[in-house]
């Protein structure tokens, strides 16, 4: 792999965003930039500081009920129920408690959750955990989801983030394209890289990279 770029975050050295130029395509786009959040997901040093800078985001929360963890955020999904918790927010359960969730993702890639699962979130006060918002369509799909199953979606929190709202909805994004002003983003038919026969170079989704 390339050298990547490395971008702290201010305050905080525990928390570093890795990003290696290059032509890349995620579900839904083409980009310049691959960028590993596999550390902030995984090591525990770094989990717990980005919970706790997106706990201060959302420590104004009425309640919240039960995270829903995308792209392998269970770790600070865990992190952040303790601590908003620990800030006071409230949580209407039975049992007083968080609850931190993961949806499964079907063959045609349908965010369901089960019959066990599902009492969790219908009725529930909701905040969605994401690593990574480049277009917000994958979001998008999990907001309409959750809101299938009725429940009221408090908040969204992701690690990066190029978009502010989706549905409405504010992104409180650890890291913006502010951070990284050079990150790019096209449709495939518009990658300007694709015209410039650059080859593409990895595959990138929510659990990684698959370099080609």
């Amino acid at each position: 792999m390339k050298p990547y770029k490395k971008i702290e975050l201010k305050g905080n050295s525990n928390v570093i965003l890795r990003a290696t130029p290059g032509h890349f395509v995620t579900p839904n786009a083409h980009v310049n930039h691959y960028i590993d959040l596999t550390p902030m997901k995984h090591r525990i040093s770094e989990a717990k500081a980005v919970a706790a800078m997106m706990a201060s985001y959302h420590s104004s929360i009425t309640a919240v009920d039960s995270i829903v963890c995308l792209d392998g955020t269970e770790v600070i999904g865990t992190y952040l129920a303790e601590d908003l918790t620990k800030a006071g927010v409230l949580s209407m359960n039975m049992h007083k408690a968080i609850y931190v969730l993961t949806p499964e993702i079907t063959s045609s890639g349908q965010m369901v959750f089960r019959e066990n699962i599902a009492p969790w979130i219908e009725g529930k006060n909701v905040l969605v955990l994401f690593s990574m918002a480049t277009t917000g369509r994958t979001i998008l799909r999990a907001v309409q989801t959750i809101n299938y199953y009725g429940a009221k979606i408090t908040g969204i929190s992701s690690i990066f983030s190029t978009v502010d709202k989706i549905a409405g909805i504010p992104v409180n994004a650890i890291f913006t394209q502010k951070d990284l002003p050079d990150y790019r983003v096209w449709n495939a038919e518009e990658c300007p890289l694709c015209k410039e026969n650059k080859p593409v170079e990895g595959l990138w989704n929510g659990s990684g990279l698959t370099t080609l």
